[in-house]
């Protein structure tokens, strides 16, 4: 499964599609900052006086466990600094404005890279799978300008909240499984992303596991990364005023990278072990069934039409002579004049009496019944 995972994801040209990704997301940094924290300067209030400083103390931090100290040096701690503090107006529309098309265009990577690596881009037109990435990217910041100060003043909450003698203990146990929240909180987030952006979606628990995999491998490749940038600045060499970055877009190429190899991975799995097709999916595949059969079509077709006409009895033109012969003035000259029962009885009907033929032939594609032969019928 590794193997078939890996060589599918050089069919999908992973490494293109990890540096476009990389080059959007590093050029959405700055008015994604500047929107994202510049509302969260009016919002941070309704939590308390000091949000702001927390936040931004625990956005430093946690950046500082991912990316080099070159990078939250010169580039994260300053943009951080300069938008947290001043939340104006103009700022934030004007942010929000300039990193719609940046920031959406980093999703819509992932977007594209995800549907294509299970195969279903033909289920979407590309034009509303890039109006689709947008309005995911709007829902992100929605969510994000929310989530931030609840994660940010978590471990403060619950400090007020538990009682005096488990103040200790509590505060404790948060501070040891706050990162590890966090990063849980993230595979929930990529999951769902991965659920989201296909067409023909998967249940959520089958596609954890590409979430994991991303997980692991961009912890693996970032701390590897920070120790060779360790390794490079501590023996002189270095780039020089493009050394951050360089660093944080070698971050954003493997932050890249594990996205897209989780969806290689879940498409692996949903190629060796198909997941059963939802209800809902399966209701529509059968409607796309009845539609695309030669035997439906619209609604005036779905009942076939009996083909009618004007109907005659074969038998008044080879009726035999001297049988039920009729006045010249009477107007009905099917009726027997010797009160005998009316041509199509069982006593009078012959093999050519009392036939009723339709003179419209039938449709194609329809075969005209055969008419059962009446076991009371007189066989001469």
């Amino acid at each position: 499964m590794i193997t078939h995972t890996a060589s599918q994801a050089w069919a999908d040209s992973i490494f293109a599609k990890a540096a476009t990704a990389a080059f959007w997301q590093t050029l959405s940094l700055p008015p994604l900052l500047l929107g994202l924290l510049g509302m969260l300067g009016y919002v941070g209030g309704w939590f308390g006086p000091d949000t702001v400083d927390i936040i931004q103390s625990k956005i430093i931090t946690f950046s500082g466990t991912v990316f080099s100290d070159s990078v939250v040096e010169e580039i994260i701690r300053p943009t951080v600094g300069d938008v947290l503090r001043q939340g104006r107006p103009e700022i934030v529309s004007l942010s929000f404005l300039l990193s719609l098309w940046a920031g959406s265009s980093a999703i819509s990577t992932f977007v594209d890279s995800i549907v294509e690596a299970h195969g279903q881009q033909e289920a979407r037109h590309p034009v509303w799978q890039r109006v689709f990435a947008l309005l995911l990217y709007v829902a992100f910041l929605v969510l994000a300008v929310f989530t931030l100060p609840l994660v940010a003043l978590g471990p403060t909450l619950v400090g007020q909240v538990l009682p005096e003698a488990w103040r200790t203990i509590g505060t404790e146990i948060v501070d040891t499984f706050y990162y590890p929240g966090v990063g849980l909180l993230m595979i929930i987030g990529l999951t769902t992303l991965y659920k989201v952006a296909l067409p023909k979606s998967l249940p959520w628990h089958r596609l954890l596991g590409g979430a994991l995999v991303a997980g692991v491998f961009f912890l693996g490749a970032s701390t590897g990364l920070r120790r060779y940038l360790s390794w490079a600045t501590g023996t002189g060499y270095t780039y020089g005023a493009l050394a951050a970055p360089i660093a944080f877009l070698l971050f954003t190429f493997f932050l890249g990278f594990a996205v897209v190899l989780g969806a290689e991975f879940n498409a692996t799995i949903q190629e060796f072990w198909p997941a059963r097709a939802t209800r809902i999916d399966q209701m529509r595949d059968w409607i796309a069934a009845q539609a695309d059969s030669p035997s439906a079509g619209p609604v005036t077709n779905l009942t076939r039409r009996i083909a009618t006409g004007p109907i005659n009895i074969i038998g008044d033109r080879k009726r035999p002579a001297g049988r039920h012969e009729a006045s010249d003035g009477d107007a009905t000259p099917d009726r027997p004049r010797d009160g005998s029962p009316e041509d199509g009885s069982p006593e009078s009907a012959g093999p050519e009496d009392g036939v009723l033929r339709d003179k419209t032939p039938a449709s194609p594609g329809l075969r005209e019944p055969s008419t059962p032969q009446s076991p009371l019928r007189n066989p001469s």
